[in-house]
């Protein structure tokens, strides 16, 4: 508890933000003994005692990294603190290491202007394009034309897909411009703009080095990073499918090349853009832990966080290039607090009322900065955890991170793990067939969930007829005694009516001992399981097949939320008397949406760009919304006039809150 300690005693009982950092903090340090047993295997910190390195860290980071960093710092016997007050901050200019690359590296790979620059005089293959800052849209037309289409506009000082747009002609070059600058300057505080050709359907695969202050540099092979939407990573793993031995050294050399051309010293990466033929083009260096490090840990057995303290002491690196293996295969998911059915991923808020990860699983890994009860806000990025598993190959890897997936309990927000589920089982990802574009290729007119056969149909409705039976059966008894001690013998077959989508199925349920025997569709299907309705998770067994499901909700009226192979399915289980009288229940009119525009998300209103009485053509754009440092245009559905506005600029908005009415 020392770092918990130092916490408190930086802070001096300041701000209830720097309280509830230091809880989490202290939650952390408890768990992370029980962590690192299930992670033990993933990656490994040979410590040696005598190998002085920093008494005390302070950690600069927030969320999942600055956990992540702490765990390691105790394997190490090294004090962190996470946070310091007003009045100590002039005491990091005195005495003080950076665990990281030196300022010129920073600043040289932070541009992406100069970072380009660097990379050809080092011989790095870079994407053909404009090597100055654009100045205005109309110079950003010109250029892209001189380029030609279609070009890529990113901020100069960007990262994680922000300030990024692609542009396929004048127009989309002017929009582009545009929301790029505006982006790249609430992000980073610098709105300068470059643009590059477009590498049209490329894959994105990253080079992780290691470099010390001894002029040793290490290449710790690749990360796929393909899978994307907005181009933000969604979905990372280790090695690569595509890359050859020869491809994969090509890059490794080229990035360490880079690394000595700045005289880089720490942990890195060099991010490629990789065509279909296996060139490989220049994208940019991040010169900083990755949120997709762990991967790379699983597969090489090293402790970045570690080999980062170290090079920052001065220690020469430990290994030489022929000693970084490739041991097995590790898949990392980003969990995220998005609706996975808008755009691939809007950000969603609010309170985690419920939260559980799949640590009693083998070879899983989670990096986390939040726990039970923590609020996801439109302030930050929406990413929960880091969930990431590891096997022998990739197909283990895949199954545990299938099980992981369904053994992770997140209440309270709308999260993406439908969407990263069916990611990892679709067929073009399980063979490797993957590029940036494999989101809107597999789903071009947008994520729909879980497409149920007919077997999972019936498995899912075998299994949700049990769960009410099995309440049913619940509810007529009392520590483990009938109510009416003279009542006669229990009930042992029930007749239902499941609506399920666009379906109204009869399902016939009896009693087994221990199971049920349940027809569908003329088929019948033994279910068993536990049946502990209390808890988040149940396993149950159809026809032999074992399925983890979660009860989301349930009430009165017989409606049930299931969460069954990843997507959550919205069912009413009525008796057969109660479906007969439902006919006759009058239905709620839907609202007809087609006049109002309301926010798909929540956020902070930037920009309004019509009042009432304006004509409004259909696509044209009505407002701006910004959520997590992203900004999302919203458009008119229609052409018509509008009849009244309820927002201005600057205002919060909530998802569903009403901001545009048309006549």
């Amino acid at each position: 508890m020392a770092a918990a300690a130092a916490c408190r005693a930086a802070a001096g009982g300041r701000r209830p933000a720097v309280r509830g950092l230091l809880a989490l903090l202290e939650r952390e340090m408890l768990c992370s003994r029980r962590c690192l047993v299930t992670s033990r295997q993933l990656y490994s910190v040979v410590h040696d005692p005598n190998e002085r390195t920093f008494e005390k860290l302070l950690i600069a980071n927030r969320g999942e990294i600055a956990c992540r960093v702490i765990k390691t710092c105790k394997k190490m016997g090294i004090k962190t603190v996470a946070i310091h007050s007003d009045v100590d901050s002039n005491a990091a200019l005195e005495g003080v290491t950076f665990i990281g690359p030196d300022t010129h590296a920073i600043q040289a790979m932070g541009d992406k202007i100069e970072s380009k620059l660097l990379a050809k005089n080092a011989k790095v293959n870079t994407i053909p394009g404009f090597d100055g800052v654009v100045k205005d849209a109309d110079e950003a037309v010109r250029i892209a034309r001189e380029i030609g289409y279609p070009v890529m506009i990113k901020a100069s000082a960007g990262g994680g897909g922000k300030g990024m747009r692609i542009a396929w002609d004048d127009e989309e070059t002017r929009e582009g411009f545009r929301f790029s600058s505006q982006e790249a300057a609430s992000s980073f505080g610098d709105d300068r703009l470059l643009i590059e050709k477009f590498i049209d359907n490329p894959r994105h695969i990253e080079i992780q080095v290691l470099a010390d202050k001894h002029g040793n540099a290490l290449w710790l092979n690749e990360r796929e990073c393909s899978i994307q939407r907005r181009n933000q990573k969604v979905v990372e793993e280790a090695p690569s499918t595509f890359l050859d031995p020869e491809t994969r050294r090509a890059m490794g050399e080229q990035a360490v090349a880079l690394a000595k051309a700045v005289k880089y010293s720490s942990a890195g990466t060099v991010e490629f853009l990789v065509d279909s033929s296996k060139n490989f083009y220049f994208l940019e260096m991040n010169t900083r832990l990755q949120v997709e490090h762990p991967v790379t840990e699983c597969i090489t057995g090293l402790d970045l966080v570690q080999e980062m303290i170290r090079v920052a002491k001065g220690y020469p690196l430990r290994h030489k290039q022929a000693d970084i293996p490739i041991n097995g295969w590790a898949v990392e998911c980003r969990v995220y607090a998005e609706d996975p059915y808008k755009s691939f991923g809007l950000p969603s808020i609010g309170k985690l009322s419920q939260y559980q990860e799949p640590l009693h699983l083998p070879s899983v890994r989670v990096d986390s900065g939040i726990q039970q009860g923590s609020d996801i806000s439109i302030y930050y990025d929406p990413m929960i955890s880091k969930l990431i598993t590891y096997g022998s190959n990739r197909a283990e890897a895949l199954k545990r991170m299938e099980e992981a997936l369904d053994n992770y309990v997140i209440r309270g927000v709308t999260h993406n793990i439908s969407l990263l589920r069916e990611v990892i089982i679709h067929p073009r990802f399980v063979r490797g067939d993957i590029s940036t574009k494999f989101l809107p290729e597999v789903y071009p007119d947008g994520f729909k969930g879980h497409k149920l056969t007919d077997l999972e149909r019936r498995e899912l409705l075998a299994t949700a007829a049990s769960l009410y039976v099995a309440e049913q059966l619940r509810s007529q008894r009392f520590l483990g005694t009938p109510r009416i001690p003279i009542a006669k013998s229990q009930r042992s077959s029930w007749e239902l009516s499941v609506h399920l989508g666009d379906g109204v199925y009869p399902v016939a349920v009896s009693k087994d001992g221990s199971s049920f025997s349940v027809e569908v569709d003329g088929m019948k299907l033994n279910v068993t399981g536990e049946w502990n309705l209390a808890s988040p998770l149940l396993s149950v067994t159809i026809d032999g097949t074992q399925r983890t499901i979660q009860r989301l909700s349930r009430n009165a009226s017989g409606n049930t939320s299931i969460q069954f192979l990843g997507t959550v399915y919205k069912l009413q289980i009525l008796t057969k008397v109660a479906a007969e009288l439902s006919k006759y229940m009058p239905e709620k009119a839907a609202e007809d949406t087609s006049n109002i525009l309301r926010s798909p998300m929540p956020g902070t209103v930037v920009a309004v760009s019509v009042k009432p009485g304006d004509t409004v053509a259909e696509g044209q754009e009505i407002c701006v919304i910004e959520a997590m440092k992203m900004q999302n245009s919203m458009t008119a559905a229609k052409t018509g006039k509008v009849k009244a506005v309820h927002c201005k600029a600057g205002d919060t908005v909530g998802e569903g809150d009403l901001l545009v009415e048309l006549e």
